[in-house]
């Protein structure tokens, strides 16, 4: 059967360009998925997904014109199930076969391995691909991750954006069809000033070329590819450098068809202003890439990327230049305005802002940081004055003219305004890096002020809503909880600081307990959030699931030991007792968790067998010699000291009766097991290692 490539391309008024890339990748992707699913491709079939400010389109190679001819299986009940004690159709039958349209002499019997069941085998005539492709089109439309649809003109027909064309061809034919209340063609339009007149698609192959003949770039990946490699250029023709801003050259190559990179230029008075305000200003608001020196610091000249490709670009440059000055005036302006009001002195306003209805205010969220951070700041040997004066400040400059303006600039301005007040530059570091880690892979605060700034300002988030019921559930997490719980972690674990987690909790509660904060006790809920993030944490880190599990089976408090327990399971795993000693420890725990009571500790004038005394002795003297290791965080010589239990426990196994009828020898052989157990069990919980 002769195969032919697809062209689907849906012209539209200007998409979200913020979206368009995963518009398109959605829309390509369902319309491959339902030809295969169709049986009109293969997995031989390519697809290429074309997407500019005016259209989503799809090219798919070798697509059937037809279906081929194929049986059709539907399968039914069990035959267990299916007849009766009499062998004849019950009514789980009766109903699949009405489903069916089949009759019981219809059936057939197949076994796939776990049972017998009955199926229905259908001979089904392969149909032609127009009588699918513009429902399948249809259909796709209907799937996109459109957050808010729009209808146009007086149609009841709704999309993300007004639709005016639609192409559907098969090699060199149009496939009749109508999606949103459009007929299919082969016309489409080419750049809106650089073009004139329709285009004629012959086949789909010609569809790129086609349209780069109408100054128009039909694949996002290579204009984006253009646009980045002309950023470069320009930036290296005058000596300056760009930093990659990946999200904002996804948003330019989204907005224009012909790209073409010019250079334009500010004030240098603007420079007064701090780089990060005027940063923000061009990227944002005008989508300009700006340009920085070697050493970072950035530069009066900025990068414009058009949609025009003209002879002479002055007047694109100096129109451009013209409509940044007003957003860089404004930026000084804030800038000007705030320090004219003392920052310090508003620390007073925060307790105006409300935080939540059931927390307090802004001003009494400050007040529980500035005590948090004293007490973490002051377990690491740091001036506690310092870390309180930290947290105190760190949401005043949230009432400023300037983050009200640029909400990604809180903490940043912050540092500048106490800066500019003469306020200590760690103090100031800190109130800028509290915010740290943002996202994964951002850098994590530098310093114990630091640090315990921007501890306190996560736990107090995680324990203050977690008291009050307000827990993450599914997709929604509107305060923040899941980032704040991977950050507690992350500056523990990664800084390292050393510091009990359960601590950090109490502390945290009890500062909202001293502002008469009502919350829930049990501390379960969220000792369990902050355990499944780091979890995966770990996971995504590389460390096997299972030696994960094992660590975090004990729930260690202190999380910045994790790394080196992580290391000596590791370890441990490839001495030629894990296997073994994992085992036992399952077995032993299965046994304790049974048993109704343990004592504390056994009796040695209760141990009857040479196995178990040896067993005995050997606790003893591992004992210490674990404790010390543990204690000195010498995990892997802890785990090396119990390997060399193998052998008596084994033999305690092979030649002891645990659950014996005596009550007082029942009982004192499970106190010896329970001893063993705790120290199998001091590093990590090796029965959940798969050896």
């Amino acid at each position: 059967m002769s195969k032919e490539p697809v062209l689907v391309e849906l012209r539209t008024e200007e998409l979200p360009p913020k979206s368009l890339r995963s518009l398109s990748e959605a829309f390509a992707d369902a319309i491959l998925v339902a030809l295969r699913a169709q049986h009109f491709a293969t997995t031989d079939s390519v697809c290429t997904a074309y997407a500019t400010p005016r259209r989503l389109a799809v090219l798919i190679s070798e697509v059937a014109a037809r279906q081929p001819d194929r049986i059709v299986e539907r399968k039914g009940p069990a035959v267990s199930s299916g007849l009766d004690a009499d062998g004849k159709p019950a009514r789980a039958l009766e109903g699949f076969m009405r489903a069916a349209g089949a009759s019981f002499d219809e059936l057939e019997r197949t076994n796939d391995g776990k049972g017998e069941y009955f199926v229905v085998r259908r001979a089904h005539a392969g149909e032609n691909l127009e009588a699918h492709l513009a429902e399948i089109v249809a259909q796709a439309v209907r799937r996109l991750p459109i957050p808010k649809l729009m209808r146009w003109g007086d149609s009841e027909h709704q999309f993300v954006r007004p639709v005016h064309g639609l192409i559907l061809l098969h090699g060199s034919r149009v496939i009749a069809g109508e999606v949103l209340g459009l007929s299919s063609g082969r016309t489409t339009l080419g750049h809106r000033f650089l073009s004139t007149g329709k285009i004629v698609i012959d086949r789909p192959e010609a569809y790129a070329t086609r349209l780069a003949e109408a100054r128009v770039i039909a694949s996002f990946a290579e204009r984006r590819a253009s646009i980045a490699t002309q950023l470069e250029a320009a930036a290296r023709r005058i000596d300056a450098r760009l930093i990659p801003e990946e999200a904002l050259l996804d948003e330019v190559t989204a907005l224009v068809e012909w790209p073409v990179v010019h250079v334009g230029e500010f004030e240098r008075e603007y420079l007064e202003v701090p780089q990060e305000c005027l940063v923000l200003t061009m990227q944002q608001n005008q989508k300009y890439f700006p340009l920085f020196d070697d050493q970072g610091k950035l530069l009066n000249r900025f990068l414009i990327v058009s949609n025009m490709a003209v002879a002479n670009p002055t007047n694109i440059v100096s129109g451009n230049e013209r409509v940044v000055r007003p957003r860089l005036s404004d930026a000084r302006f804030f800038f000007d305005q705030d320090r004219k009001t003392g920052f310090a002195s508003r620390v007073i306003e925060l307790g105006s802002v409300v935080h939540h209805h059931r927390l307090g205010s802004l001003g009494d969220r400050a007040q529980r940081m500035g005590r948090i951070a004293r007490n973490i700041a002051e377990y690491l040997g740091a001036d506690g004055n310092l870390a309180e004066r930290a947290a105190l400040f760190a949401k005043i400059d949230l009432l400023t003219d300037m983050v009200g303006e640029f909400p990604e600039l809180q903490g940043i301005m912050g540092r500048y305004y106490l800066l500019h007040e003469g306020g200590m530059p760690v103090v100031a570091e800190a109130i800028e890096q509290h915010y740290r880690p943002r996202f994964a892979g951002d850098l994590l605060p530098q310093g114990n002020i630091a640090c315990a700034a921007a501890l306190a300002d996560k736990l107090d988030l995680l324990v203050g809503f977690f008291g009050i019921g307000q827990v993450p559930t599914g997709d929604r997490d509107p305060f923040g909880l899941r980032r704040a719980a991977l950050g507690v972690l992350r500056i523990l674990m990664e800084t390292p600081l050393p510091l009990d987690l359960g601590q950090l909790i109490d502390t945290t509660r009890q500062a909202l307990q001293r502002q008469g904060m009502a919350l829930e006790t049990d501390e379960e809920p969220l000792l369990a959030f902050i355990y499944e993030r780091l979890r995966g944490l770990l996971r995504e880190a590389g460390h096997p699931a299972d030696v994960v599990e094992a660590v975090l089976a004990n729930r260690p408090r202190r999380i910045d030991l994790i790394p080196a327990r992580l290391s000596a399971v590791t370890d441990f795993l490839t001495l030629p007792e894990a296997q073994a000693l994992a085992a036992a420890n399952k077995r032993i725990g299965n046994i304790l968790r049974k048993a109704e009571a343990v004592p504390a500790e056994p009796d040695i004038a209760l141990l009857e067998e040479d196995a178990e005394k040896a067993l005995f002795e050997r606790v003893l003297l591992m004992t210490p010699l674990v404790r010390s290791h543990v204690h000195n965080e010498d995990y892997a010589d802890a785990l090396k000291v119990l390997a060399s239990v193998r052998s008596e426990v084994d033999r305690f196994f092979d030649e002891v009766m645990v659950n014996v009828d005596e009550p007082l020898l029942r009982a004192n052989r499970l106190g010896l097991l329970k001893g063993l157990y705790e120290q199998l069990n001091a590093v990590a919980d090796i029965s959940k290692l798969a050896v």
